[in-house]
Formats: C-alpha cells, sequence, structure tokens
C-alpha cells in the first residue's frame, strides 16, 4: 500500500512538473516575440554571469526554462540551450529536466543539426519514455533520420513509435511519414503496403484521404498513369475534409496531366477545362499553360480566352501590387540574377511591405528574415555583423533576403516554387520532397509539398508572381 501510494505520488509529481514546464514554456514564447523580452533575458544574462563567463549557480530551474524559451522564440539557440543544460548539469532530479533536455533537442532540430538533435531525442525518449516529452522524442527521432534523407531507417523507427504508443499523439502523422519514409528510400511496394494500412486505420477520416494522396503522388513518379487517373478519379468521389493536404483543384490538374502523358489528349483537355483560372488559381493557371501548350486548336482557343479573362482581372486589381522600395530591390535582385518580381512577390507574403513587421516565430522585417539565416547569409550580402534590429532597415533585409532566396534559386535550378517552398518551409525538406516527385513538372512538385502552410504559401506567392509579371518589367516599371 504504502509503494502503491509513494508511486502515484511520484506520478502526480511528474504530471504537475510537466505541466509547470508547459506553462513556463508557453509562457516565455508568448512573451518571447517582444523584443524588449529578448533584450531584457539578455541583460539579464550579463548581470548574472560570473567573472568565468558561466552563468551564476543560483539561477532557479524554472527561471532557466523561461530565458530558454524566450531565446527559442526568436531563434537564438546557443543560448537557449545553454539554458536548457543548465537545468540538465545543476538540477539533475527538477521535474524540467525532460522538458530542458527536449528544448535541447529541438534548438538542435531547428538549427537543422539533426543528427545532433536525434541523439538527444533518442535519450529523452529512452529516459523518461512515459511523459510527453518522452513520446515526442521517439517521434522526432524519426524526423530527424528523415530529414537527413535516411527514409527506410526513419519509417522503422516511426513503426516502433506506433508500436510503443498505440494511443499516442502523433499516430496519423507517424503511418503517412512511413510512407513518405519508404517512398524515399525507393521501396514503393513497402510504401503501398504502409498506404493501405493507413487506409484500413483510419477509414473514413482526413487521415485515409491523405493516404489515398500519397498514393496518387506515387503513381505519378512511377509513371503508373493508368493507375494515378484511377486513384485521382478515388480522390476525386470523396469530400475534402478539414485537415486534407490537397484539394480538387490539385487533383483535378494531376488527373489532367496523367491523361495527357498517358496519351489520351481530348480526355485531359476536358479534365484541364475543369479547373477555373483566377488571379489566385495556381492549377488553373498551370492547367491555361498546358492547354496552350496542347497541339489542339480548341484547347488552345480556350488557353488564349482564358488568359485574356485573368489578364483584364489583374489590371482591375492592379492596386493591390504595388512595388515599394522598387530601386533597392532591383539593385540587389539583378546582381544575383534574380527577378525583382519574384522577391516582390514573397515579400507581399511575407510582410505586406511593412518594414517593422515581426512574427511570433521572431521573424523581422520585409522579407521575414529570422535571425539565424540573416547571420548565415548577411556577410555574402556584404553586412559584416548582423543584429536583430537590423533587419527591420530596408536597405539592410532587401539584402540579407535577396542573398539568401539567390541561394535557393541556385540549390533548386531557379524553380520558383521550389524558391519560395523552400523559403517557407526548409531546403532540406524542399530537396526531399524534388527528389521523391521524380517527374519534371512545377505541379507535380507542388502536390508534394508535405506541409499544409508551405503549400498554401507557394500558392499565394506563384499568384502574386504572376501578376507582378504582368503588370511591370523585369526592372520593375510599370507597363
Amino acid at each position: 500500500m504504502r509503494r502503491a501510494k509513494k508511486s502515484m505520488n511520484l506520478f502526480l509529481h511528474r504530471v504537475l512538473g510537466f505541466c509547470l514546464a508547459l506553462v513556463l514554456v508557453s509562457l516565455a514564447y508568448s512573451q518571447g516575440a517582444s523584443d524588449a523580452t529578448l533584450n531584457a533575458v539578455r541583460t539579464s544574462d550579463r548581470t548574472d554571469r560570473a567573472a568565468n563567463g558561466k552563468l551564476a549557480p543560483d539561477i532557479t530551474a524554472a527561471e532557466h526554462m523561461r530565458r530558454g524559451g524566450v531565446y527559442m522564440a526568436n531563434r537564438a539557440f546557443a543560448p537557449a540551450r545553454e539554458h536548457y543544460q543548465a537545468v540538465v548539469d545543476n538540477y539533475p532530479n527538477d521535474v524540467n529536466v525532460p522538458a530542458a533536455l527536449y528544448g535541447v533537442a529541438r534548438s538542435y532540430y531547428q538549427e537543422r543539426r539533426y543528427e545532433e538533435a536525434r541523439q538527444v531525442y533518442e535519450k529523452v525518449a529512452h529516459d523518461y519514455p512515459q511523459t510527453k516529452e518522452g513520446r515526442e522524442g521517439a517521434n522526432f527521432a524519426a524526423s530527424s533520420l528523415l530529414r537527413m534523407g535516411n527514409g527506410a531507417e526513419a519509417a522503422a523507427r516511426y513503426a516502433e513509435y506506433l508500436q510503443k504508443y498505440p494511443n499516442g499523439e502523433r499516430i496519423d502523422t507517424a503511418h503517412l511519414n512511413i510512407i513518405d519514409g519508404y517512398r524515399e528510400a525507393g521501396r514503393p511496394q513497402d510504401a503501398i503496403i504502409w498506404i493501405n494500412r493507413t487506409r484500413e486505420r483510419f477509414a473514413g477520416n482526413v487521415v485515409e484521404h491523405n493516404a489515398i494522396f500519397a498514393r496518387l503522388r506515387l503513381d505519378i513518379a512511377l509513371a503508373d498513369w493508368a493507375h494515378a487517373v484511377q486513384t485521382a478519379d478515388e480522390l476525386l468521389q470523396k469530400p475534402f475534409p478539414a485537415g486534407t493536404n490537397t484539394n480538387a483543384d490539385e487533383v483535378l490538374y494531376l488527373k489532367a496531366l496523367s491523361l495527357e502523358r498517358g496519351g489520351r489528349t481530348q480526355n485531359a483537355i476536358s479534365t484541364y477545362l475543369m479547373i477555373p483560372d483566377k488571379i489566385a488559381s495556381y492549377y488553373g493557371g498551370l492547367a491555361t499553360n498546358r492547354l496552350a501548350a496542347i497541339n489542339d486548336a480548341t484547347a488552345r482557343q480556350r488557353a488564349s480566352e482564358r488568359m485574356q479573362t485573368v489578364q483584364a482581372a489583374v489590371n482591375n486589381a492592379a492596386v493591390d501590387y504595388p512595388a515599394p522600395y522598387s530601386f533597392q530591390v532591383v539593385k540587389e535582385a539583378k546582381k544575383r540574377g534574380l527577378d525583382p518580381r519574384l522577391v516582390l512577390a514573397i515579400m507581399k507574403q511575407e510582410s505586406a511591405f511593412k518594414p517593422n513587421a515581426k512574427s511570433p516565430s521572431a521573424a523581422r522585417g520585409l522579407l521575414q528574415l529570422t535571425i539565424d539565416a540573416a547571420q548565415k547569409y548577411g556577410q555574402r550580402a556584404g553586412i559584416k555583423l548582423v543584429t536583430d534590429d537590423m533587419l527591420y532597415q530596408p536597405n539592410a533585409n532587401i539584402a540579407i533576403g535577396s542573398e539568401y532566396l539567390a541561394e535557393l534559386s541556385r540549390m533548386f535550378a531557379g524553380l520558383s516554387e521550389a524558391i519560395a517552398a523552400s523559403y517557407n518551409g526548409g531546403e532540406d525538406n524542399v530537396a526531399r520532397w524534388l527528389g521523391r516527385s521524380n517527374q519534371h513538372d512545377a505541379g507535380i512538385f507542388a502536390a508534394e509539398v508535405g506541409f499544409t502552410e508551405s503549400k498554401n504559401y507557394v500558392f499565394k506567392v506563384m499568384g502574386y508572381y504572376r501578376a507582378y509579371r504582368q503588370l511591370y518589367t523585369s526592372d520593375l516599371k510599370r507597363r
């Protein structure tokens, strides 16, 4: 009885500790977006350092967690790790230790130092398996492997997560990530097995819908055009529930392209025409371009009509597409081989041209640069020392952001969709999405974008880019 009571007390202690850690981290993140809060924490750290440079030993575990959270919210990863590690080293029995270790792992992960992240995630999962941090550690250890390009190993690790935590918080994404892992490892038959398992496990909900969409993308990567059409038809017969990482226009485009590549040209034309073309319709624009390229007089005539309708709509909405900071944008873009209109499209989406904009994830200025990215590309842009405040200055922000975009352009052979996707979702992810698409088509790549936020970002940026190309010359002179 006494042992049971002791175990219950220990369990409650851990639960309360976890809740406290969540509150502290949440509070730090909610407050941490403030530059004043960040500066206050930096001041406290300077005050609390000994002559040897180490933080004072009397800082409480809770205060370390708070300061670590503020630094993480501002993507200052090294000082965040210092505080989290201090909890682990100085307070090894504190209830915050699992959250502190998880914070260390998360900081490496966000820096894209995936092997270091994996090792710490594995430690959290091993040492604290009954905590939420332990479950998250097991999941993100697998995610780290996926980001490193170890698809089969990642899939196996996700399968272990499912076996250990059959009711875990991430069982849905674990199933879908196993599919992606096997696809990226060049094991399509294993991917199909897991597609079928996922459909059976989640029959009737959004996860099943995403699994069917995964099969459609796999069919296309394998150039199995007949099965791709069949899979697309299955998707189109179902409603698209909230949380689905696709939409009807996207599926129609993939079906039409599959019909076209399978030699069924007239069916392809009919399907392309089912996708409405408007200013903000990404796949509508691609469908119009495909119609214009087909050797069929009727298709080309319809394409011309669709283009004229969109051009008129863009002209009527021209006031929504200004070109502020045009001198600086042209100067920085041209010297790096970028289209200034693409820079403007990204700037419009990122900040709506507000130089003092700051996001909850600590992205700052016109092109919403984070300090870690700015410090990486600042010197190449001719700025020796980059500070947080500097990112609110238009000249500096445009110069550094253009350098970053130029690097992405070089990395992805100038594919605008990939540049936009990587600016939002990370170049390592885009490399994976491009690799598994296995087809040279912008729309197929866009369909592979694995984050709904990043996919919608691509759609918006490409819509803006289309309008800017119509309204302005490459020197940003109004046509």
